[in-house]
Parts: C-alpha cells; sequence; structure tokens
C-alpha cells in the first residue's frame, strides 16, 4: 500500500527548511544593520557564524526542494 501522505510530509518539511533558511537570512540581515563602522573579531567571528547557518540552511531547503522534484536547470548555460 503507498503512503498517501508522504507527499504532504515532504512539502512540509520543505516548507520548515524554507522558513529556517529566511530565519538565518534575516538574522544575518540584523547582524549587517548593526554592524559597526570598524568590525573586531567577535564581530568577524559572529558573521562567519551566521554565514554559515545561513549557507547550511541553504543547502538543506535545496536538498528537500530537489527531492520534492523541484530541480531547476542551470541558469549559467544558454539554450
Amino acid at each position: 500500500m503507498t503512503d498517501r501522505y508522504s507527499d504532504a510530509d515532504e512539502r512540509e518539511l520543505l516548507r520548515d527548511a524554507a522558513a529556517a533558511h529566511s530565519a538565518a537570512v534575516r538574522d544575518l540581515e540584523a547582524f549587517l544593520r548593526r554592524l559597526p563602522e570598524v568590525p573586531d573579531p567577535a564581530d568577524i567571528t559572529e558573521y562567519a557564524t551566521l554565514l554559515t547557518r545561513e549557507e547550511q540552511t541553504r543547502a538543506e531547503r535545496q536538498a528537500l526542494a530537489t527531492a520534492a522534484g523541484l530541480e531547476l536547470p542551470s541558469l549559467g548555460t544558454e539554450p
């Protein structure tokens, strides 16, 4: 018997991943808005942490989108 809810669960995981990525981007933006003119080592460390989180959540979102059949052709090549 086929699990008729698996597609809905996959979409929910994708929505959750998109929300996590959006939150990571918002946190990075908030950091950049309060960044002093001359960043200190703590600022650089925080930026690295936030950037890593943003990149990881983007990769997770993209992997789930691909698994859900939302794979796009490369935008870097011409037809």
